[in-house]
């Protein structure tokens, strides 16, 4: 945690910028969409301004509880939100910051050095979505409290009673007339607040669900901060060595703090924070971070003799190569590319970034040749694998050029040339492709069968995965290329879907395709373009009438409309194959009848979405295992 600002932080450092009227008219502009993902961005906003606190040196514990109506209360021991009468405005402080929009001691009124918070909007935001609001505020040896109905106030801020506690407890409960659902999800808060929780050391989080039949506990509590980070992100792999490599400084107003540890694995799991913010797209501090490491490492290798005086330097796709590391850092003003806060623009960040990992790695690595020897020789192992795949490689480069004459022998294309228009299935097994090749719209659908499994690229390095005849086959057929040559402008299909036998086997094949395309091509699952096939599991046929059950229960509501007898012909899929061509357009490749699932990824939730693939896709069998016994009951359908 940060050391203690010392500014004041009273009624008028709460600085006023605007008024809140069009946040209801228009919330998505606000917090990007009224969905679950919007209810949860809700609490993050309030946590934001507690973990403020933590930053500022003030504040070493926050309470998150979901309580039995389904209300949200975060409760820290801060220093209270200011009560004082705001000269601005003529009103308390408290009402400024829950009412006013951008109101608040993070816009240079001097309440805050660096603060969090995605869109900087916060308490107002919070305030105007939801249907009542209450707060307490423990300052000055005085318990006062306001209540808020849409953002409206329902009575003047007053005293309740007397407290030696200090800080600020928040309620509130989401207008169910502005979400489209108010059930707030424990395991998606419980992966932010612990992402919070390692991003600040020494700040204690805990997570109540107190709502009936759902009650549980957890709390997030690391002295050791991001370095514990990385040994989460570590913890199902095999790290390459004891320590975390840890650098820290501040340069030019821009506190730096990097956490690494290399593991066996081929991919690399690198997570950028601004203010405690994930910024998904990385930005300025990203690159410093990579300058340093490759110059570092690269000096490392010639002063000791590791690369011979002709050999090439080591690139940084090398070095990075099963590197888990974690780059988080505080700006006073950050600015970002995108309203999003997904990549950082300020310049110097980079240098900053540069300078600390620059200096503190060359002295760990003086300090620890054992350590600096095996990452270096992971690496030059890596190039090795690099220059054999250059030729695999290739291929990938030239299809990016769309060139129809390079196309896979087995694609069967389609023939409209607008991407928009166009939509690629990838089928398992020639027998389904020839049903899919004779049941598609030929103009917008094209078809490309795979034999058998597709490598798991968890578990195999860059030759071996461009060298797969399948894989080369997907990357030609997108366009895109992959990796730092990956063009999302030369995609040629604008939806890709996965379409596999809804048993175990085929749940299988998806995942491993969901893996290639997350660790090549992630922007075009981020981007919305990869969806799942939901063929049938049942075919209902009765009084020469049919139906087609997509679940268990499904299957169920159908026999009770229809009445449970012997007329009754059911038949359970197997596979795709065992549906002819017909039945395959019907049932899962009609437009107007299919059911797609799009698969997405929260911009909230990378490194969980990282944790996932490797505990499922890697070398250990006991995380796999205790990963799908704990999820199992999750499970409706072996392909979500």
């Amino acid at each position: 945690m940060g050391n203690k600002v010392e500014q004041e932080y009273g009624a008028n450092q709460i600085q006023i910028l605007e008024g809140l009227e069009a946040v209801r008219k228009r919330p998505g502009m606000y917090i990007g969409t009224t969905s679950e993902k919007g209810l949860h961005h809700l609490v993050y906003e309030i946590v934001d301004n507690a973990v403020d606190e933590a930053l500022a040196g003030y504040c070493n514990e926050i309470l998150v509880t979901i309580n039995k109506d389904g209300s949200v209360t975060v409760l820290d021991n801060g220093r209270g939100i200011p009560t004082g009468i705001q000269e601005k405005a003529g009103i308390p402080a408290v009402d400024v910051v829950f009412t006013m929009l951008h109101a608040g001691g993070k816009f240079g009124g001097g309440g805050y050095k660096v603060a969090g918070g995605l869109h900087g909007v916060g308490a107002s935001v919070v305030n105007a979505l939801s249907e009542w609001l209450e707060v307490e505020i423990y300052r000055d040896g005085k318990i006062h409290s306001q209540r808020y109905e849409k953002g409206k106030i329902i009575h003047p801020l007053e005293v309740i009673g007397n407290t030696r506690k200090r800080g600020t407890k928040v309620t509130f409960m989401p207008d169910d007339s502005i979400f489209e659902t108010l059930n707030f999800d424990f395991d998606t808060l419980r992966t932010r607040l612990r992402e919070m929780a390692f991003l600040t050391k020494g700040l204690k989080i805990t997570l109540s669900d107190k709502r009936a039949g759902r009650e549980k506990e957890r709390e997030f509590h690391y002295e050791g901060g991001i370095k514990e980070f990385v040994e989460y992100i570590n913890r199902h792999k095999d790290p390459l060595y004891d320590k975390i490599i840890y650098c820290e400084g501040e340069k030019d107003g821009v506190v730096v703090e990097v956490a690494m540890q290399h593991n066996s694995s081929y991919s690399e799991s690198v997570y950028t924070f601004v203010n405690n913010i994930g910024t998904v797209e990385g930005g300025t501090h990203l690159t410093g971070f990579r300058s340093a490491i490759t110059k570092v490492f690269n000096d490392y290798a010639r002063n000791n003799k590791m690369l011979k005086d002709n050999e090439d330097n080591l690139s940084g796709d090398d070095l990075r190569e099963g590197l888990a590391a974690i780059v988080s850092i505080k700006v006073a003003d950050p600015q970002f590319e995108s309203q999003t806060k997904i990549k950082l623009g300020n310049s110097e960040a980079r240098t900053a970034v540069d300078n600390v990992v620059n200096e503190q790695l060359t002295i760990f690595l003086e300090l620890n040749p054992k350590i600096a020897k095996i990452i270096v020789n992971k690496a030059i192992s890596a190039q090795r694998a690099r220059i054999a795949a250059r030729k695999a490689r290739d291929v990938a480069r030239k299809s990016t050029l769309s060139d129809s004459m390079a196309l896979p022998g087995k694609l069967a294309d389609c023939s409209d040339k607008n991407p928009e228009n166009c939509e690629i299935y990838i089928v398992e097994g020639d027998s389904a492709g020839g049903s899919a090749k004779t049941a598609r719209s030929r103009a917008t659908q094209a078809i490309l069968p795979l034999r058998g499994k597709i490598l798991n690229v968890e578990k195999a390095r860059i030759d071996k995965i461009l060298g797969n005849k399948e894989i080369q086959a997907m990357i030609t057929a997108f366009g895109t290329g992959i990796h730092e040559n990956f063009d999302i402008s030369k995609l040629r299909y604008h939806k890709i879907i996965i379409m596999t036998d809804a048993d175990v086997d085929g749940a299988h094949i998806a995942t491993l395709m969901l893996t290639f395309f997350y660790r090549f091509m992630p922007d075009l699952i981020r981007e919305g373009h990869v969806y799942l096939a939901q063929p049938p599991l049942y075919k209902l046929e009765k009084n020469k009438k049919t139906w087609y059950a997509y679940s268990d229960d499904e299957l169920d509501s159908i026999l009770k409309e229809v009445g449970r007898d012997q007329n009754n012909k059911i038949q359970r899929y197997k596979g795709l194959g065992e549906m002819d061509a017909e039945q395959l357009w019907e049932t899962t490749m009609d437009p107007e009848k299919r059911i797609l699932l799009r698969v997405g990824i929260e911009d909230d939730n990378e490194s969980e979405v990282d944790l996932v693939f490797n505990t499922l896709m890697g070398d250990k069998v006991e995380p796999r295992r205790e990963f799908i016994e704990e999820n199992a009951k999750f499970v409706k359908n072996l392909d979500i």
